[in-house]
C-alpha cells in the first residue's frame, strides 16, 4: 500500500511551503508511517475533488481519503494507536487546541503580512492570479501596498514570539521532553516563514529548536 500526501507547492515543485501540509509531515513521522507526496498548486482543484475538499493537505491512506490537517491528526491517532501518539490524554489534546489557536489566529497572522508579498514571485504562472485575487480581497489591499508595510510586520510578529521564546528557555520543546503535536503546529508556521520569506525570520533559539524537531524524526 502506497500512503500518499497532497501538499502545496510552489513554481519549484520541491518548495513545500504550506504550514499545515509541515505539520502533517511531522506527525506521519511521529508515527513511524511512510509516505509519498504529490505536489498541489492552489488552481489545481480538480486534482483532490475526490476529497470533497479544495485545499491540502490530504491523505490518501489505502481505501481511506482526509482532508484538512486536524481531521488527518485525528485519523492518524484513531487509525494506528500502536505507534506513539500525537495527543496522548484529554488534557494534552485541550493544551495542544489552545497552542492550535494560538499558532493560527496569532502566529500566522502575524506572519500574513510579511509572507504575502513573498510567496507571490515563487508561485507557478497558472497560480499567480488566484492568489492576488483571493489575498487582496481577504486583506483588503495590494501585494504591493503590503509589501510597504513590512518592518510593521515584522515588529509585530517578532512581538507574537515572546511566550514562546520563553516556554523554548525552560524545556526542549513546547510537548516537553520530546516533540509532540503542539510542536508539530508551530514548526508549520514557522517553517512557512523560513522557507518562503525574503529575509531571516527564524533564528537563534528558534532555529535550534526546529532543528531539534527535524533531528528527532530523521528529517
Amino acid at each position: 500500500m502506497t500512503r500518499l500526501l497532497y501538499e502545496l507547492a510552489a513554481a519549484d515543485e520541491t518548495l513545500r511551503f504550506s504550514p499545515f501540509c509541515w505539520r502533517i509531515k511531522l506527525a506521519l513521522a511521529h508515527k513511524n508511517l511512510e509516505y509519498e507526496t504529490i505536489p498541489w498548486h492552489f488552481t489545481d482543484k480538480a486534482a483532490i475533488a475526490f476529497s470533497g475538499g479544495d485545499k491540502v493537505p490530504v491523505l490518501v491512506d489505502g481505501d481511506h481519503v482526509v482532508s484538512d490537517s486536524q481531521n488527518i491528526a485525528a485519523y492518524l491517532d484513531e487509525t494506528y494507536p500502536n505507534e506513539p501518539p500525537l495527543y496522548g490524554d484529554e488534557p494534552v489534546r485541550a493544551l495542544t487546541n489552545f497552542i492550535r489557536n494560538w499558532s493560527e489566529r496569532v502566529l500566522q497572522a502575524a506572519l500574513v503580512p510579511i509572507l504575502i508579498p513573498d510567496i507571490f514571485p515563487q508561485l507557478a504562472e497558472r497560480d499567480k492570479a488566484y492568489f492576488r485575487q483571493t489575498r487582496e480581497a481577504r486583506l483588503g489591499c495590494t501585494i504591493e501596498e503590503l509589501a510597504t508595510r513590512r518592518p510593521a510586520a515584522i515588529a509585530t510578529y517578532q512581538a507574537t514570539l515572546a511566550p514562546l521564546l520563553a516556554t523554548l528557555r525552560d524545556q526542549k520543546f513546547i510537548a516537553g521532553e520530546a516533540p509532540g503535536y503542539a510542536d508539530h503546529i508551530v514548526f508549520g508556521a514557522l517553517q512557512w516563514a523560513r522557507l518562503m520569506s525574503s529575509t531571516p525570520l527564524v533564528e537563534g533559539p528558534l532555529a535550534v529548536w526546529m532543528q531539534a524537531v527535524l533531528d528527532t524524526y530523521g528529517l
